[in-house]
C-alpha cells in the first residue's frame, strides 16, 4: 500500500497544516477584487493577513505569501506563530461577521 503524500506546509508560516477547524482557504487576490484561485492556509494565519492587509491591499501588494511574509507586522506575527502547535486556533468561532461581534 504506498505511502500518502502529506499536505503541503501553509504557504505563510510553513507550519503543518492539520486538517480541521484549524485551516482556512484564501483567495490571495480577493474575490472582491476579481479573485478565484484559493489556498489553503492556517485559520490564524489567515485571520492575520485580514487584520493588517485590506482586500486592496492585498490585491495590490500582497497576492503571494512572499509579498505578504516581507510586511514587517507579518514577519512578527510569523515568528510568533511557529512556535505554536500546528492545529492552533487563537479563538473560538463566535456568531457575527469574521467570527466576532462589531
Amino acid at each position: 500500500m504506498p505511502t500518502p503524500t502529506p499536505d503541503p506546509p501553509c504557504p505563510l508560516c510553513g507550519r503543518p497544516l492539520v486538517p480541521g477547524p484549524s485551516v482556512d482557504r484564501h483567495h490571495w487576490v480577493p474575490r472582491s477584487q476579481g479573485g478565484h484561485q484559493a489556498e489553503t492556509l492556517h485559520r490564524v494565519c489567515h485571520r492575520m493577513l485580514h487584520r493588517v492587509f485590506s482586500d486592496a491591499e492585498l490585491a495590490e501588494r500582497a497576492d503571494t505569501p512572499d509579498k505578504a511574509r516581507a510586511h514587517p507586522d507579518m514577519a512578527r506575527f510569523i515568528a510568533w506563530v511557529r512556535r505554536k502547535p500546528a492545529d492552533y486556533v487563537d479563538w473560538p468561532e463566535q456568531p457575527g461577521r469574521h467570527g466576532r461581534r462589531r
